[in-house]
């Protein structure tokens, strides 16, 4: 009887611990660099810098105030729920924050990508490690998935990460349940994925539903109704649970046109871009391209879409090698599913509820199964690395080949010139073949040189560690050279918050930035008409759409549009200094929009005042119906329109709302429907005569006073919204929706009328009572299934030892799937043909003892050598251990 050697139990073998102080190794030396260089912050560029940053700040600040209602200061107003629960209220990241300054917050963005980074090795450990033999191949499975090409590129979209961290947690909750019947925790996974982004989460179900389905029809899995339906219920609760957020930003979203552009006709079935093909194979071999600088396909359109999936040092390798096997297996099937639907347009739309934007944003779940079969293929000795390996060379040289020697005619102010390459920057394009070459030569030699076990493993951690540190700062890089004016402009003017702007009003008027970085007024924390911001209310797309101003993913009226800075009470514009686009001209002496004067300088940027001013709330005279106000002209980048003229002469009402102002407003006559540039300027001064006296902002709303005459609307150019509700004089008012949008309410004459806006979120109740009586379900559901007794499982022969059978198959490779006998596999094929034995020679002379120690054999063949499957003691890897001699903690699923 063999003697069992007890297995270690300390903190030094808790691979739990080793993924996650490997994560967190890993991207901290990847990130310090640039933190140094960044004074202490990480900055990047793009979206990285003008959303991410300013977020941050803005949404730690509201929280630490108590301003969770109404946020003044995210474009012309919006919910602060719905539109941040999206960006950074469910990150548990982002609320590691809120004890720290608010200064502090820019000094944070980079300490927490690096504790995202661990997070997520960690949770792509929890995962792989069922169905590895050994640890190690799950840890560097885990490295893989933390640090792919997916998970670089979306630094520069920060919050895609808490997605990449969850996903894992879902697919092992769901494992535990089929395997073991783990009642609880697959409902708390799903809380957990639906809390932090609800978006993703919908790309999480369809994958999940792929993923349970796939493996049921593969016979990986076997379930009776009973735990079906069990198994409902909890994702049921789940979601339930996930209700304080997942409620109101649904109601918010739901506003949004964005959402209501299905895929159909042919672009369901091919993309209208031929090189959106190119772009989606290539990221399988390459290092991921820079967001909105796709370079092996410049044309694709496809510059936010995420299409990153290589896998650091292996690529594709692991992957091709694994589905070369002649074997029935759920995850060969699952991959070539999913590569299908990254292909087909309407399929890949099936993870983002069949929105016609093209998007890849769900390929980190594509990646955890490319890193889970990499890992399978090195732990599997049928594997032909071989063949895997040149496949994987063939298609990088084919893609380098046609991209970099293509010629190609281009026509530049009516002259033809002939180029090579398709590419539209040449060093970065062979920068990332080199990159993929050099990944390709350290898999063959750690195959050719690294015969040994232990010398294979340390092999593969070290090429590894060094390829996703050397690829990450290269394309850290690159990025950040797309962004000169951090040291120029960002530290010193933005992230300063625009503390040497002197201006006391910036709070209670709205400002303008002319050509100037997107969020500078939400670095400075102050109300402005420019924002780049995506969750926005309905009402805010509606208006502008109704004036010719494009609002999509931001909103940046341009000069064209003078009237809307008097209809939305900007006062002062700020003109980046150092820019060469003045908004004066060269010599300051020629504005782009009328009614402007020269105030000053300061914190790099010029200042000019609307002396048009008009204060929020003011009243009018007239109105004009929605219907006819739709007969007047739009306006466009180049010119005014008639209907931003008329709303600052006339109050647009809704034809249905027409007979409840007739008492208080006058039909605007014909002869007054005629509307120019002076006669903006007479109609400014006019409302500002009229206008509040006092305007500000509370955590709760808004409140205002003014002095009427008589019974009149006061109108604010806020956006309407349902969870808005009015008190005028401490009485309950009727709010309008008017000017195509905002909000009106009636007051009556006097003097100090006080007029008084509360904010309710929409949904934030109704959501908070959802996840108690789902918190209130899941305790009784666990309560009662621990009572009951679960279904006993077939009944095994008492001199049968169970435990052993699995590790058993594990290491003598036999195919065991009930009812068939159990059989071993045919002895593998080799890499190579064996080479002819020589003749027979006449024994050789027997060297001196000495010489025989330093002779060294050298290896053979190109022999795969396949991943450590059990952890053996010191000098005997080449002994063959007994079935009852396998730690029972070495037991892993039937795959």
């Amino acid at each position: 009887m063999a003697i069992k050697t007890p297995q270690k139990t300390g903190w030094r073998e808790n691979y739990f611990l080793k993924a996650f102080l490997l994560g967190l190794g890993l991207s901290f030396v990847i990130f310090l660099p640039f933190i140094i260089v960044d004074g202490g912050r990480f900055l990047f560029y793009g979206d990285f810098n003008v959303q991410q940053v300013p977020f941050y700040r803005l949404c730690h600040d509201a929280i630490r105030s108590g301003n969770w209602g109404w946020n003044s200061r995210t474009d012309l107003g919006a919910n602060f729920i719905g539109s941040y629960s999206f960006y950074l209220l469910g990150s548990p990241f982002f609320w590691l924050t809120i004890p720290f300054p608010s200064e502090w917050v820019q000094f944070l963005m980079g300490p927490l990508l690096v504790l995202k980074f661990a997070c997520a090795t960690f949770t792509g450990y929890v995962y792989i490690h069922r169905y590895t033999k050994s640890k190690d191949s799950a840890l560097l499975g885990a490295v893989l998935y933390a640090f792919s090409g997916f998970s670089i590129y979306n630094i520069f979209f920060n919050h895609f990460h808490e997605a990449i961290i969850f996903f894992p947690l879902l697919l092992a909750a769901l494992d535990e349940y089929m395997y073991k019947r783990r009642r609880g925790v697959f409902a708390l996974a799903v809380f957990g994925c639906c809390l932090v982004n609800y978006y993703f989460f919908v790309g999480m179900v369809t994958f999940t539903l792929i993923y349970f389905f796939l493996r049921l029809i593969a016979g990986s899995w076997r379930i009776g109704l009973r735990d079906f339906l069990l198994l409902a219920l909890e994702a049921v609760l789940g979601v339930a649970l996930s209700g304080v957020l997942l409620l109101p930003s649904v109601l918010a979203v739901l506003q949004n046109n964005r959402v209501s552009n299905p895929v159909n006709g042919w672009n369901g079935v091919l993309y209208n871009r031929n090189q959106r093909y190119m772009h989606i194979i290539e990221c399988f071999f390459f290092p991921p391209d820079l967001p909105a600088r796709p370079n092996f396909t410049p044309d694709s359109e496809s510059k936010w879409s995420s299409l990153g999936a290589w896998l650091p040092l292996f690529g594709m390798t692991g992957v091709i090698g694994w589905l070369q096997l002649r074997r029935k297996h759920w995850l060969k099937k699952m991959l070539w599913v999913l590569f299908t639907m990254a292909l087909v347009p309407f399929l890949n739309a099936a993870f983002q509820l069949m929105n016609s934007a093209y998007y890849a944003r769900w390929f980190y779940m594509l990646t955890l199964m490319m890193a889970l079969s990499t890992v399978l293929a090195l732990e599997n000795d049928r594997v032909d690395w071989r063949r895997a390996i040149t496949w994987n060379f063939v298609i990088v040289i084919a893609i380098a080949g046609v991209i970099g020697f293509m010629p190609a005619k281009e026509t530049v102010d009516g002259v033809e010139s002939w180029d090579v390459g398709l590419m539209d920057y040449p060093t970065r394009f062979w920068s990332y073949v080199a990159i993929s070459l050099v990944c390709l030569g350290l898999v063959v030699f750690l195959f050719l040189f690294c015969r040994s076990r232990k010398a294979f493993k340390r092999g593969a951690f070290g090429c590894l560690s060094v390829v996703t540190v050397l690829y990450s700062i290269f394309f850290i890089s690159l990025g950040k050279t797309q962004s000169d004016y951090t040291w120029d402009h960002l530290i010193p003017y933005e992230l300063n918050g625009g503390v040497n702007v002197s201006i006391t009003d910036l709070q209670s008027c709205r400002s303008d930035f002319y050509e100037s970085m997107d969020n500078a007024a939400m670095f400075w924390q102050i109300p402005s008409i420019q924002a780049f911001h995506s969750i926005v209310p309905g009402s805010v797309m509606e208006f502008y759409d109704s004036i010719g101003v494009q609002r999509d993913v931001g909103s940046r009226p341009k000069v064209s549009h003078y009237a809307i800075r008097g209809l939305l009470s900007v006062r002062w514009l700020f003109d980046d200094e150092s820019d060469t686009e003045y908004f004066a001209g060269s010599e300051m002496d020629n504005t782009a929009m009328p009614g402007w004067a020269y105030y000053g300088n300061a914190n790099g940027y010029d200042i000019w005042e609307n002396e048009f001013y008009v204060p929020m709330g003011f009243t009018y005279k007239y109105y004009l119906p929605r219907s006819e106000y739709e007969e007047l002209t739009k306006g466009s980048d180049t010119s005014v329109g008639q209907r931003e003229l008329s709303m600052l002469r006339a109050l647009i009402v809704e034809d249905e709302d027409v007979p409840k102002v007739e008492g208080l407003l006058e039909l605007l006559p014909e002869d007054m429907r005629h509307f120019s540039e002076r006669n903006y300027m007479d109609d400014c001064l006019e409302r500002a005569a009229e206008a509040c006296k006092s305007f500000g902002y509370n955590n709760s709303g808004f409140s205002a006073e003014i002095d009427t005459g008589g019974d009149q609307l006061v109108f604010f150019s806020v956006p309407y919204e349902p969870g808005w509700s009015a008190q005028v004089n401490g009485q309950k008012a009727e709010i309008l929706r008017v000017n195509v949008g905002f909000m009106a309410v009636a007051a009556p004459g006097g003097e100090s009328v006080h007029i008084d806006f509360t904010y309710s979120t929409p949904g934030l109740t109704a959501g908070i009572l959802m996840s108690l009586a789902a918190l209130a379900g899941l305790i009784a559901y666990l309560a009662v299934m621990k009572r009951m007794p679960e279904p006993e499982g077939p009944k095994y022969p008492k001199l049968m030892r169970v435990g052993n059978v699995a590790a058993w198959a594990k290491k003598n490779s036999p195919q065991s799937r009930r009812p068939v006998r159990l059989r071993r596999r045919p002895v593998r094929r080799a890499a190579l043909p064996r080479v002819a034995p020589a003749p027979p020679r006449a024994p050789a002379q027997p060297e001196p003892p000495g010489k025989q120690e330093k002779k060294e054999q050298a290896p053979k063949r190109f022999q795969p050598r396949p991943w450590p499957q059990l952890e053996e003691p010191e000098g005997a890897a080449g002994e063959e251990k007994r079935p009852e001699d396998t730690p029972k903690t070495e037991r892993k699923e039937d795959v």
